[in-house]
């Protein structure tokens, strides 16, 4: 599952409902139960570089690393790092994730 996606490119386990668990502080049993559902919301809430940045800070890739590969220089990345999980703590988004989600029509 998801073998081609941002995730698996800079994590070896499909470990990303946890990660995103832990960042939103949200019980993992109210996300939605389908992986492929569940990253779905996650791509369609962050940018393509958020994306990313949260693929690599949940592998726990080198500063180094990260700003080479995000064109980034220090204090960018930390502002990036601020606002991507700023963003995953706001109710609109954590809400997204939730299995209730689904049953409301948009």
């Amino acid at each position: 599952m998801l073998e081609n996606s941002v995730w698996k490119q800079y994590n070896e386990e499909n470990n990303f409902r946890q990660m995103l668990a832990r960042f939103c502080k949200m019980d993992i049993d109210i996300l939605i139960e389908d992986d492929k559902l569940l990253y779905g919301v996650l791509k369609s809430k962050l940018t393509k570089k958020e994306l990313k940045l949260f693929a690599m800070d949940s592998a726990q890739m080198d500063n180094e690393e990260m700003k080479s590969e995000l064109s980034l220089n220090d204090e960018e990345l930390e502002k990036a790092k601020f606002k991507l999980y700023k963003k995953l703590k706001q109710d609109k988004v954590r809400l997204s994730f939730r299995e209730s989600a689904l049953t409301f029509d948009a």
